[in-house]
C-alpha cells in the first residue's frame, strides 16, 4: 500500500480526496490517502505551501513532493525539502491559461473596449487582421507555449522568448538579453508567463518598456514581480504603454489603494486567469505516483538552481 499524505489546507482535502481517489484507481494504484500519516511512513506527500508543513525533515522515506501549484518560487527555498519536487503542469490549468490570454489578446486587437465606449454613435473602425499585429510571449514553458501556438494559430505573428533557446513550430523564438530586445521592438502586445526568479523579476522596466512601440498593451497573468511596477505606471501616464490588463500582483490581494484601481489604462482581474483543476490535476499526480513506483523518471521536476 503506498501512503500518500495531503497536506494543503483543510478546504482543499474537501475539494481534491474524491478526484484523486478516483485517479488512482484508474492509474491501478493501491493508494492510502490522508491528511496525516506517521511522517516515517510517508512514501509522497501532495502539497501546497500555504499549508501547515514546512520541515520535511522526517519525511525520510518520501519518494517525491508533488506540487499542487503551477509556481514553486514559494517552496523551491526551503532548505529541509531535500526530496525531488514537482511542479503542477495541469491540462485542465493549460487549457484555461489559454482560453483568458486569447481572449484578452483579441480584446486588444479587436479593440472591443472602445466599440463599448461608442454606442452611443455611430463611429466605425475597422481592426488590423491578425497578421498585421505582432504578439511577444515572454517565456515559453507549459503555459506560454501553449498560449503563443493558439495565438499563432489565430494568424498573429508571434515572438516567443526564453532565457534559454528553445524552437517551437509557427513561432519565432528568441533568447538571452539581446533576444529579449528583438521580442519588444515590434510587439503590440506583450503577454508575460515567466517563473517568479531573482533572473526574471522587473524583466519590464522602464528600458525594456522603452523598447515597444508607442501605444503597446501589456497581459501579466505570470507573476506581480515581472514587472516593475513604477515603471509601467510611468510608461501608462506618457502613453508609451496604452492599456495593461494585471491577473498577478507583488502583493495579493491587491491593496485598495494601489494606483493600479484607479489607473483608467489598468484593467485588474484578481488572479483568476488560470486555477489548478482538481479532476485534471489529480490524474497528473496519479501518474507521477505510477512513475516512481516503477522507478521513471519523475514528470514536471524542478531544477533548484533555476527555480523552475
Amino acid at each position: 500500500m503506498i501512503k500518500v499524505q495531503f497536506a494543503a489546507r483543510s478546504e482543499r482535502w474537501a475539494t481534491y480526496e474524491a478526484p484523486l481517489t478516483t485517479a488512482f484507481a484508474e492509474a491501478g494504484l493501491e493508494v492510502d490517502l490522508r491528511q496525516e500519516h506517521p511522517t516515517a511512513e510517508v512514501d509522497y506527500v501532495i502539497y501546497a505551501p500555504n499549508s501547515d508543513l514546512q520541515d520535511f525533515t522526517p519525511y525520510r522515506r518520501c519518494k517525491a513532493v508533488l506540487s499542487l501549484w503551477a509556481g514553486v518560487e514559494q517552496i523551491a527555498p526551503n532548505k529541509t525539502l531535500t526530496q525531488p519536487l514537482c511542479r503542477m503542469v495541469d491540462p485542465g490549468l493549460t487549457a484555461g491559461m489559454v482560453e483568458w490570454v486569447t481572449g484578452h489578446v483579441l480584446r486588444y486587437h479587436l479593440d472591443i473596449d472602445r466599440g463599448l465606449k461608442t454606442q452611443d454613435r455611430w463611429d466605425p473602425v475597422v481592426p488590423p487582421l491578425a497578421q498585421e499585429r505582432p504578439v511577444t510571449v515572454l517565456g515559453l514553458g507549459a503555459l506560454g507555449s501553449a498560449c503563443a501556438t493558439t495565438l499563432a494559430g489565430l494568424g498573429f505573428p508571434v515572438t516567443g522568448w526564453s532565457r534559454a533557446a528553445k524552437s517551437i513550430s509557427g513561432i519565432r523564438c528568441e533568447d538571452g538579453s539581446e533576444g529579449l530586445q528583438n521580442a519588444l521592438q515590434d510587439a503590440r502586445i506583450v503577454v508575460l508567463l515567466l517563473p517568479d526568479t531573482k533572473a526574471t523579476e522587473n524583466t519590464l522596466n522602464a528600458q525594456t518598456l522603452a523598447l515597444l512601440p508607442r501605444g503597446a498593451r501589456i497581459i501579466n497573468p505570470g507573476r506581480g514581480p515581472l514587472i516593475d511596477d513604477d515603471a509601467l505606471l510611468s510608461a501608462l501616464n506618457t502613453g508609451q504603454i496604452a492599456h495593461a490588463t494585471l491577473d498577478v500582483f507583488r502583493t495579493e490581494p491587491l491593496p485598495a489603494d494601489h494606483p493600479y484601481w484607479a489607473h483608467p489604462n489598468v484593467t485588474v482581474t484578481p488572479h483568476i486567469a488560470a486555477e489548478t483543476r482538481p479532476k485534471t490535476a489529480a490524474q497528473m499526480i496519479a501518474q507521477n505516483i505510477r512513475r516512481g513506483e516503477e522507478n521513471k523518471p519523475f514528470l514536471n521536476l524542478v531544477d533548484r538552481q533555476l527555480g523552475y
